[in-house]
């Protein structure tokens, strides 16, 4: 199966010099936990709420800091013609729960998350993944270290 049977479209983007407090007003809007940061028309990082509250709160960072200081800037992700079960693999294997989805042109069209893979009723395989993801370390781990 592909990405883009499965993926969610319908993807909201926000710029770096927005404010943390509009990233978390707009993921509240959107139920999302997580928002592609755009720079014109590239795709320059991903602010997540986990990114607001270690990033930024945990450090005495106000609600008018700009995201661009506390987004992940190293952007991982996948393409819409990816098989999913590859994707699963390499979800666990760098730790994390959603990435975007680029086409070909690598442009932005898409999020594919742990949720979605679970809709395509392989439940063994989300759950391989997500002991993956659950291990300590991670682009989002409160150490700060990064690992790949």
């Amino acid at each position: 199966m592909k990405v883009s049977e499965l993926m969610t479209r319908d993807v909201r983007l926000i710029e770096p010099t927005q404010t943390i407090r509009e990233a978390a007003r707009l993921m509240a809007d959107l139920d999302a936990g997580i928002l592609p940061v755009r720079d014109g028309d590239r795709l320059v990082g991903m602010i997540t709420d986990r990114d607001i509250a270690i990033r930024a709160v945990a450090q005495g960072r106000g609600p008018d800091t700009p995201i661009r200081e506390a987004m992940t800037d190293e952007v991982l992700y996948c393409f819409e013609d990816d098989d999913t079960d590859a994707v699963e693999r390499n979800m666990a294997d760098i730790k994390v729960r959603r990435l975007p989805v680029l086409n070909r042109d690598k442009r932005l069209v898409g999020i594919i998350s742990l949720g979605d893979l679970a809709m395509k009723d392989k439940a063994a395989k989300v759950g391989a993944a997500m002991a993956g993801i659950s291990q300590p370390g991670g682009q989002h781990s409160q150490s700060g270290a990064l690992h790949s």
